[in-house]
């Protein structure tokens, strides 16, 4: 596989305002209710940024996102204007965001990462091991690694900044954030935090079920997933960020997944298990990576890509 030489890591549009600087997205304002999003070819691992980017990572990013955030439209409306990047910026700017940006509404993000867990796997199964049970949520003994589990489980995390590690909390510890961070936002809406978060996880549930179903047709498991929602001045939830990526995802290949056995994956866990051979301590500055493991890296992003959408990823 042939990679472009020039991956993006770090964007530098003027003709906007910068908002924010995330792990992988730089954010920009749109007028006062819009943002443009750009997924750069960044990499973070352990929650510390790498100094390679990853070629055509940004790409995938969005690319996967948009066929979900198409596919999924009837769970839970999202972020999308469908505005065309390219038209918001200059002209001499247009390449930074072609293929790997969007023009998202803005709008009000929940205080929690919402996640959705089919496999007992990272720090699940860790947990499990330990106490019977994931982030509290009891489970039949006897279970092996990597076992698919009775039913999906939603269990919700903090949002760490750029260098610190989520952590995992109760669902009556997620209302209560919820309930707190959303109450003045909230205010007219007639809705409660406690309110949203419940939607929140139910829409968790029934996004992975569905998506899962489909990535398993294409020869792919979803072990586990991470979504984050937003709510708009009205009150409606809505699916934002990103979605179902090899980022926020564990992607398994399906024709080689064995019960007891850490599966291979589609997605960063092959850098993360590069990085715990070396002697790191996983806090910043992150090591430099062999061009054999940016490569296969890359390759198996596009390649979860193309299974999941069934298209080619542009040039």
């Amino acid at each position: 596989m042939s990679l472009p030489s020039s991956p993006l890591f770090e964007t530098a549009i003027r003709s906007l305002s910068l908002v924010s600087r995330g792990k992988v997205r730089d954010i920009y304002a749109v007028g006062v209710d819009k943002l443009l999003i750009v997924a750069t070819d960044r990499l973070s691992a352990f929650d510390v940024i790498l100094p390679d980017p990853i070629p055509r990572k940004g790409q995938v990013l969005t690319a996967v996102s948009n066929f979900w955030f198409k596919k999924l439209t009837h769970v839970i409306p999202n972020q999308l204007t469908h505005i065309d990047p390219k038209t918001v910026v200059a002209p001499e700017e247009a390449a930074q965001v072609a293929g790997r940006a969007v023009v998202a509404r803005r709008l009000r993000p929940l205080p929690i990462e919402a996640v959705a867990r089919g496999y007992l796997i990272g720090s699940g199964w860790k947990d499990y091991r330990q106490t019977g049970a994931v982030c509290g949520l009891p489970l039949p003994a006897g279970l092996k690694l990597a076992a698919r589990l009775p039913e999906p489980l939603f269990t919700p995390a903090t949002k760490a900044g750029i260098g610190e590690h989520d952590e995992n909390i109760s669902f009556s510890q997620a209302q209560a954030l919820c309930a707190v961070q959303l109450a003045d936002f909230l205010g007219g809406a007639g809705k409660s935090g406690e309110a949203l978060c419940k939607e929140a996880r139910d829409a968790t549930l029934e996004l992975y079920r569905e998506a899962a179903a489909y990535a398993l047709a294409r020869g792919i498991i979803i072990a586990d997933t991470k979504f984050e929602f937003g709510v708009d001045e009205t009150g409606t939830l809505h699916l934002i960020d990103e979605a179902l990526t090899p980022d926020s995802s564990r992607f398994w290949p399906a024709d080689i997944y064995r019960e007891g056995e850490n599966p291979a994956s589609f997605d960063k866990q092959f850098v993360r298990d590069y990085l715990e051979t070396l002697d790191w301590n996983k806090k910043a500055p992150g090591p430099r990576l062999p061009a054999e493991v940016i490569a296969k890296t890359s390759e198996k992003y596009v390649e979860a890509c193309e299974r999941l959408t069934g298209e080619r990823l542009p040039d």
